[in-house]
């Protein structure tokens, strides 16, 4: 059963009256031609809808219960996934999962958010918002990587690390921020994929990388548009305003040059066809590995470097405006 977004209606009204004509198993020539019909101009709906979608529209999609996660990539294109777990300090986080696979005739290191798919696994994996101890069981893995000689493969998408009491307690800024250090200089190669929801520190403590790439309809912002709303007009329902001025789109990011890489998603979103968006990702993310594996490790830091600190621009108050 496809679960149906709110701006997605117009498309389902044709899509069911299809099925319902489908599903009469008539084969009269004014049914065939009905149904001929509706398809031409459910792709017509299609391409103007996905073609003109809202930065709080690609949220929407980026949040999908359906849409594919970590676990279902590593399963369509990778092999013998050997799952890690623990920090070996206090327990194990299942909002984020690691380990060693095989990939493109290479073992890799990959790790990601998790969110779940059933309202009970989601529970389970608290709605993939990692507590310290998952970031630090995902420090663990990059080193175990390092240690190896691995590259490492991250996933990211996650709502943010989550903010309750234990999680600061135990060091949930000093987890993320050990996570950034320490992944601006391994020195095995790494890349990113930002596969649905990326926000906040949440996100950045997997995605300092040497590259980072993006699907379509995801979404990286440093706040989610509800907290964005919250904090600058106190009212929630400015979170599609929020969305917009956010520029956290992956055609915004990409000319922003905060990412690498678009990958593109089917018609409708990644959930309508996992096999299809995996198999792009899976091309994409074995020809940066391949150019990232020719570089030496004191160029590969160099350009790691390079890359976040011509991020953003500084202007000094005292000088004229240029």
């Amino acid at each position: 059963m496809r679960d149906y977004l709110e701006f997605e209606k117009p498309i389902r009204e044709i899509e069911e009256r299809i099925e319902k004509l489908a599903s009469a198993g008539t084969a009269r020539a004014s049914v065939q031609e009905e149904i001929r019909k509706l398809r031409a101009k459910l792709a017509q709906a299609e391409a103007e809808l996905y073609g003109n979608l809202t930065a709080w529209q690609r949220t929407q999609l980026a949040r999908h219960a359906q849409r594919p996660s970590v676990l279902d990539y590593v399963g369509a294109f990778c092999r013998e996934f050997v799952e890690l777990h623990g920090d070996r300090a206090f327990g194990d986080d299942r909002a984020i999962v690691g380990g060693f696979t095989r990939f493109s005739g290479r073992s890799v290191m990959v790790i990601g958010h998790q969110k779940g798919r059933t309202l009970k696994e989601r529970m389970q994996r608290n709605f993939g918002m990692p507590n310290p101890e998952g970031y630090r069981k995902a420090l663990r893995l990059m080193k175990l990587a390092e240690k190896f000689r691995r590259p490492i493969l991250t996933f990211i998408d996650t709502p943010g690390a989550y903010p309750g009491i234990g999680a600061e307690e135990r060091g949930q800024a000093e987890a993320i921020a050990r996570n950034l250090l320490v992944m601006s200089r391994l020195t095995v190669p790494i890349v990113s994929v930002i596969i649905g929801e990326g926000g906040s520190g949440g996100a950045l403590a997997l995605g300092v990388a040497d590259r980072v790439l993006m699907l379509e309809h995801a979404v990286y912002s440093v706040i989610s548009p509800e907290g964005c709303a919250a904090i600058l007009w106190d009212d929630p329902t400015k979170a599609p305003d929020a969305a917009a001025a956010l520029k956290m789109t992956a055609n915004d990011l990409l000319e922003l040059g905060v990412i690498d890489e678009v990958i593109p998603e089917p018609v409708g979103g990644a959930h309508r066809d996992p096999q299809a968006v995996a198999e792009r990702v899976a091309k994409a993310l074995s020809a940066h590995l391949s150019q990232l594996e020719e570089l030496p490790v004191e160029e590969l830091l160099a350009r790691r470097d390079q890359k976040y600190r011509k991020m953003g621009a500084v202007a000094d108050p005292r000088l004229p405006a240029s």
